[in-house]
């Protein structure tokens, strides 16, 4: 059993797993997929002030949110610690090339520690990547009113046009983001 949780799952297997969750939340009470919300519902637990936009019942919404949340890390720290693959990623050698011209060396890991590490945190490039980076993602998956997985898995099972159009922003953004803007950081 152990050796099963120590390899990736065929594609076969893990997307329909991905598949059926939809529809399994949908019927178990219309629970959506997604955890973008989770800022939202903390800062109207927190109740900082008398902002609107933080005035809601955040216990009736916001229970199932954080119950994901917890086991999205909890599974996130089982998979990267507990039943890791000591292999490395297996990177085709076009990637190695292209992300060794942009400076990046160790492809130990999951990611890269020359963006991803504590000490990266002291260069200008790892502030950007990081610290910038993440408030960027945070604000534009609360604007555009959900993540990638929230749109793309949710929002296009049910048909929104809002998440047809989210979706196809996150990947126009993607690709300016790979192939202008990361090189332009990274040089």
């Amino acid at each position: 059993m152990l050796d099963f949780l120590y390899q990736p799952w065929p594609w076969y297997v893990a997307g329909p797993v991905i598949g059926l969750t939809v529809p399994a939340l949908l019927l178990l009470g219309g629970k959506m997929f997604g955890v973008s919300a989770n800022l939202q519902h903390a800062c109207a637990a927190c109740n900082f002030g008398n902002v609107e936009f933080f005035n809601y019942d955040w216990k009736s919404v916001g229970k199932w949110n954080f119950t994901f949340l917890f086991g999205s890390v909890l599974g996130g720290f089982l998979g990267g610690y507990v039943f890791a693959n000591p292999e490395p990623i297996q990177l085709a050698a076009s990637t190695i090339t292209d992300l060794q011209a942009l400076g990046i060396q160790d492809f130990s890991g999951l990611v890269p520690d020359d963006l991803f590490a504590w000490n990266a945190l002291g260069s200008v490039t790892g502030l950007i990547v990081l610290i910038v980076g993440g408030f960027l993602v945070g604000f534009g998956a609360r604007y555009a009113g959900g993540c990638t997985s929230g749109h793309a898995i949710s929002g296009l099972s049910d048909l929104q046009l809002a998440s047809l159009l989210a979706v196809i922003g996150f990947f126009i953004g993607g690709l300016i983001m790979t192939y202008f803007i990361y090189p332009f950081i990274l040089s």
